[in-house]
């Protein structure tokens, strides 16, 4: 076993560079697993830097200096911010209240279908397991009730946190626009002479993060945005709503689409029961998603890796379980990391057979 354990360690761990790669990967996760979430408004800025580096590159090859270019963009972002802060969030706010109050009638209606089931398929469904669905029901509502008081609760404690947010934030982010070369060369010097195996991972790594990145900031406005006309079109309640629902649904593969359907048909079909409108709405949501899914992510994501689903679903839950949303967005690019660390990774050939 011990020989077995040597072979194994001396053949992928015979380079130094892969050992200090694994250090600093192992410190990575180390440092955002145990100060994630007082680094938050940093992590959150570097993602923004990050996002923001394309627009400022693309004035300076246009001849703007940088630090004019950095203005630019800093001022664009504090204007999309401002429209979201003051425009976008107290809109969304506003229907979720109605939404909330308007709970108590859709679970009305939906215990009238329900009640109905026994009646119009008695070989599928009896009285006795539709009320204990209903039961079932009533307790996931009155859990959800007691847990959206104690966010209510908390909420002092949130906006204290986004007021710190909207004035760290931009400040952090424009440091990390306009000294994006000493901070660099910083973090260079910081790194061993020897980095081959790092740069290699990093050049294959940072091509498919900054396409993914902004392709998936991209991906949640359109759909949020497609979405929300065309419910506002169909005359749907809270289309806003709806549409910043699915939109954010894009940040889970496979699964978001699905879980998503439920408050986009609960909605649907409290406003209008089992009718044409109805239809016309689903009808709605699939051409969109399947637009979604064919049409604008191969388009967005042309130059991404591609990972095999249970790959992605696996990295989903893993990092998303470790830290929540910012787990679940980077989940893909992570998985990437992961797949090109071995794909570069150092390989010694095993000894011939009967060599120590």
């Amino acid at each position: 076993m011990l020989e077995v354990l040597r072979g194994w360690l001396r053949r992928y761990f015979s380079d130094p560079q892969a050992v200090f790669l694994a250090l600093l990967l192992a410190a990575g996760f180390a440092v955002i697993a145990g100060f994630g979430y007082m680094l938050a408004p940093v992590l959150a800025s570097v993602v923004i830097a990050y996002l923001l580096e394309a627009l400022v590159a693309f004035l300076e090859r246009r001849g703007l200096p940088r630090l004019l270019g950095v203005v630019a963009v800093q001022v664009l972002f504090i204007g999309a911010v401002l429209v979201l802060i003051f425009g976008l969030i107290p809109l969304l706010y506003q229907q979720l209240t109605q939404l909330i109050h308007e709970l108590p009638h859709m679970i009305a209606r939906g215990q009238e279908v329900l009640l109905q089931l026994p009646q119009r398929y008695p070989e599928f469904f009896t009285t006795e397991q539709v009320q204990e669905l209903m039961a079932a029901l009533r307790t996931g509502i009155g859990s959800f009730g007691q847990h959206v008081v104690s966010v209510s609760l908390a909420s002092l404690m949130g906006v204290i946190t986004l007021l710190v947010y909207v004035v760290l934030v931009p400040l952090l982010v424009f440091f990390f626009l306009k000294d994006k070369a000493p901070i660099l060369a910083w973090v260079k010097s910081l790194l061993p002479r020897e980095r081959t195996l790092l740069e290699r991972v990093w050049v294959d790594v940072n091509a498919q993060i900054g396409n993914y990145v902004r392709g998936k900031f991209m991906e949640i406005l359109v759909v949020w945005v497609v979405t929300a006309a065309t419910f506002a079109l169909l005359g749907v309640k809270y289309a806003m709503l709806l549409g910043a629902v699915v939109g954010f649904s894009v940040l889970v593969p496979y699964v978001g689409a699905v879980v998503v359907t439920i408050p986009v048909a609960v909605v649907a079909f409290s406003q209008w029961g089992w009718s044409r409108e109805f239809a016309y709405a689903m009808a709605a949501y699939g051409v969109i998603q399947a637009l979604d899914g064919n049409v604008l992510v191969p388009l967005l994501f042309s130059e991404v890796v591609n990972l095999h689903p249970i790959a992605i679903i696996v990295a989903v839950l893993v990092f998303g379980g470790l830290w929540g949303f910012w787990g679940v967005f980077f989940a893909i690019p992570l998985a990437t990391l992961v797949e090109a660390v071995v794909r570069a990774w150092p390989r010694d050939p095993p000894p011939p057979a009967g060599e120590p």
